[in-house]
């Protein structure tokens, strides 16, 4: 029957007054898609994204960071929280407590103590164990904070967690919100490098540094420590100066028309400053990489040319050289599971600290001397902290134990711009399970850090399908300013 009256309507002459009735709704929504088809290619072409320095939201402490990412989770109660009480209960059980919160159950062992004496370092009188030794040096410098906690005991979402602010992938990262609010001091060097381990990359592989729906312009740039920074960087055929120029000049002319003819493209734009950053960073970024220019005396003090702190120390050095040219955001990192000492932790972590020790004290000692300390911030910390009890490796040999993952406590410091040294902020319980004082979240620990770079993290902000996207996201961030000076 209803195909019948179908089919009879369609039959029906067609009047001016059933013509309008049936055609209203689609004038009225072509003349909205005219409408926002208009509004989003004038935004398009206003809004083209540049690296030019942009004026903070106020006056800011610090113009430039370092982040010096360990990636694996380091161990509070091993290397800034001493628990007097696992030196006490040692050996007893303690599972049945935590059980919901431990990752791999079938290894679980009771509560053990640290392999590592701590004592009190500088004027401040901040507790830092023996595996430590160079940075305990500096505590007067840093702000530790003992009371972290973050919401997930796996890698890969704790590390997206950490970096972006949220857990799904696809978000931009901390370095990619900073440059999107701040740009850079350099126009020859990209705004914000990685330098990740020779060795591979760290869990997640590059979208620990990727730009999420920001435009592709403000995601990290890798930089090799050794050879040449950049793959591809310069031709293997080199053409004369005044040859070179022209061929630049020409390609940019046709580029930029190529993109006026496609406007609203971010991709496109971005491919194309980059390829003009590129040429700008022929010279730069071989200049800011070349540490022979540095003094056999900065080198040791990183320990460069040594073992196990060659790598690693290159990068520190490489680090203060570039936010020395004003490079905004500097992150690096230390192969996959340097800190994730689930077994052999005496020896593990030991051998984790022997090789970010020295050059993390260097970089320090050497950002003071020359006064950049003032205006770099410095970031020491991992994904998340780890458990109380021992983590038994599969014989259940309790000399060969280590721990395992732990969301509800860890540590982190910050050193420079605008920070407090000597200040030690928040506590855990007895047993360094839980932060149970002054607790600092994810997002807390992030609002922090944008506002000493002068940014209000509610008003850094990108409009996404209708939504406010924030690095600290929608649930309620506050700064810690009882660690700022």
């Amino acid at each position: 029957m209803n195909e019948l009256k179908i089919n009879s309507e369609r039959t029906q002459p067609i009047t001016r007054r059933s013509f309008f009735g049936h055609t209203a709704s689609g004038l009225q929504g072509a003349a909205l898609m005219h409408l926002l088809g208009r509004d989003l290619f004038a935004e398009g072409n206003q809004s083209t994204p540049d690296l030019r320095p942009r004026a903070p939201h106020f006056p800011a402490k610090a113009k430039s960071v370092i982040q010096l990412f360990m990636n694996g989770g380091p161990s509070q109660m091993d290397l800034f929280d001493p628990k007097p009480e696992l030196d006490k209960r040692h050996g007893e059980p303690y599972f049945s407590k935590i059980a919901g919160e431990v990752e791999n159950i079938s290894d679980a062992g009771a509560l053990m103590r640290s392999p590592f004496k701590f004592a009190q370092h500088g004027q401040c009188g901040m507790w830092v164990s023996d595996a430590l030794p160079q940075i305990a040096k500096h505590v007067d410098e840093m702000a530790l904070i003992r009371s972290v906690y973050t919401t997930n005991i796996t890698h890969e979402p704790a590390l997206y967690l950490i970096h972006t602010g949220h857990m799904p992938t696809g978000y931009p990262t901390l370095g990619s919100w900073v440059v999107y609010g701040l740009g850079s001091e350099c126009q020859n060097l990209p705004a914000y490098v990685v330098l990740d381990d020779p060795l591979g990359l760290p869990i997640n592989g590059v979208e620990n540094w990727n730009s999420g729906f920001l435009p592709p312009l403000f995601q990290g740039t890798r930089f090799r420590s050794t050879g040449s920074p950049v793959l591809n960087l310069r031709p293997e055929v080199g053409d004369a100066p005044e040859i070179a120029t022209l061929q630049r000049d020409l390609l940019g002319r046709l580029d930029r028309l190529h993109q006026r003819q496609r406007p609203s493209q971010p991709n496109l734009e971005a491919r194309i400053q980059s390829y003009e950053l590129a040429a700008r960073m022929q010279m730069s970024a071989t200049d800011a990489l070349d540490l022979g220019q540095e003094t056999k005396e900065t080198q040791e003090l990183y320990g460069i040319g040594r073992e196990p702190t060659d790598s690693y120390g290159r990068r520190c050095l490489i680090a203060r050289r570039l936010v020395e040219r004003g490079v905004r955001f500097v992150q690096l990192y230390i192969n996959q599971h340097i800190w994730d000492n689930h077994s052999a932790l005496a020896t593990d972590m030991k051998a984790a600290c022997d090789r970010t020790d020295l050059p993390i004290a260097g970089l320090l000692q050497d950002l003071k001397q020359r006064g950049l300390l003032d205006d770099t911030l410095i970031i020491w910390g991992g994904e998340f902290g780890r458990l109380p009890i021992a983590q038994l490796p599969r014989d259940k040999d309790v000399k060969r134990a280590g721990r395992d993952h732990n969301k509800n406590a860890a540590c982190t410091w910050m050193a420079g711009g605008g920070i407090k040294g000597g200040t030690t902020y928040g506590a855990t319980d007895e047993f360094g399970f839980a932060a149970v004082e002054n607790r600092v979240s994810v997002a807390d620990w992030h609002a922090t850090i944008l506002h000493l770079l002068g940014l209000h993290h509610e008003e850094l902000y990108v409009n996404q399908q209708g939504l406010k996207e924030k690095l600290t996201g929608v649930q309620t961030a506050r700064v810690v300013q009882e660690i700022l000076a």
